[in-house]
């Protein structure tokens, strides 16, 4: 079992110091060199929860941990057996969903589907940002499902999971391959992302507008570029991300604002800025979501935090844990993207107030369904009667 993401809770309670949480992290012989990490956000390496035998780096007297290489980017094809994701949560506003990718090379700390690194037998640490995988048959297999004689049109979204607008979708272009096939099939479409590459694919993006079968959320998290490099190393900067809204809504493409999350104590305090940039910038609508720490997520984060952020280490975790019933995380629908308590309330009045002030709606535009015409054969098997 992996030590670390098994650590009592009770360790790294306020009442006890950031040294010690940080003595405890050591010692677990799990951090990585930082030359070996450059440019990534997780700090660690864990093994994966389902692993039945713990990995762990250690010197041995011949420096040998000096030789091991950086972490570099590598790629390889995933071969699913459909395109289309189904959930039926209640606090989500979608019931279908496709993921072009797994993994995600922006490498936010904070990413809730992390964990999903462990079904593939990898740590949801850097693993997750180094080791990814591509789903070329997606386009394909969306086609397939589509043309299915049973199949009910709702808005799709992609960018839900991993960033489908990553660094290696300039390459692999499988995301723009995904929109060919819903604009063909005049699908509605909803799309979630922090890169200013979602620009490349305005030519598609405003044409579906133009019918009402798409529209674009940019997460911004931050405005303070020193604070975003080390949270969410690799993505667009906060002002590239701005600039990208806004020439999207310039487009005539519907934009919201997500901010998301919202860390207590360390960038819950620019809410109001950041609602206020993406007004200015064209948007229509706003959410947010409060940090959310699952499974491996925590302890990864909490690394982080020691690293970058000591002094407020007590602090941040001590709110969050106000909001989430005295844990790091709360998975109960309806509370696990807001919290509760006197905190989470109070972020939610603020968020309230800002976007009355500023006219920014919850949901945005709705998308059409009535426009849809199925693709012709699309890989199905045509009846001989």
């Amino acid at each position: 079992m992996n030590e670390l993401s098994h650590l009592r809770q009770d360790a790294f309670a306020p009442a006890h110091t950031a040294d010690i949480a940080d003595t405890l992290v050591q010692a677990s012989g799990l951090r990585i060199d930082g030359e070996r990490r450059r440019g990534r956000g997780a700090g660690l390496n864990p093994s994966g929860r389902f692993e039945e035998k713990r990995r762990e780096a250690f010197d041995d007297g011949w420096q040998t941990l000096e030789e091991l290489a950086p972490f570099k980017t590598e790629v390889q094809v995933e071969k699913p057996k459909t395109a289309i994701t189904r959930n039926d949560s209640p606090d989500i506003p979608f019931d279908r969903s496709v993921n072009p990718y797994r993994g995600c090379e922006h490498g936010c700390i904070y990413c809730f589907a992390r964990p999903t690194h462990s079904y593939m037998g990898l740590s949801a640490g850097l693993d997750f940002e180094a080791k990814l995988f591509a789903k070329p048959d997606a386009p394909r297999l969306l086609e397939r499902e589509l043309s299915r004689r049973e199949y009910k049109v709702k808005p799709i979204a992609i960018g839900t999971n991993t960033d489908p607008y990553q660094p290696i979708e300039k390459d692999w272009r499988i995301m723009r391959q995904l929109l060919e096939v819903l604009a063909k099939a005049h699908h509605p479409v909803m799309i979630v992302t922090k890169s200013a590459l979602v620009l490349r694919d305005m030519d598609i993006l405003s044409d579906m507008a133009a019918k009402g079968l798409a529209k674009v959320a940019l997460s911004v998290t931050t405005l303070d570029r020193k604070l975003a490099r080390s949270m969410e190393p690799r993505a667009s900067t906060p002002e590239k991300r701005l600039d990208a809204l806004q020439r999207l809504s310039a487009a005539g493409i519907p934009t919201s604002v997500l901010v998301s999350p919202i860390i207590p104590a360390l960038n819950d305090h620019e809410l109001e800025r950041i609602l206020e940039a993406a007004q200015a910038a064209g948007v229509s609508a706003a959410s947010y979501i409060l940090l959310r720490l699952p499974f491996e997520v925590s302890p990864l984060f909490r690394e982080w935090l020691l690293r970058h952020y000591p002094d407020r280490y007590r602090h941040v975790m001590s709110l969050i844990r106000s909001m989430r019933g005295g844990q790091d995380y709360d998975a109960e629908f309806g509370k696990r993207m807001k919290g509760e308590g006197p905190y989470a309330w109070q972020i939610s009045r603020r968020f309230d107030i800002a976007t009355k002030r500023l006219g920014l709606g919850r949901r945005g535009v709705t998308l059409r369904d009535d426009l849809f015409i199925p693709p012709a054969g699309g890989g199905v098997q045509l009846s001989l009667l």
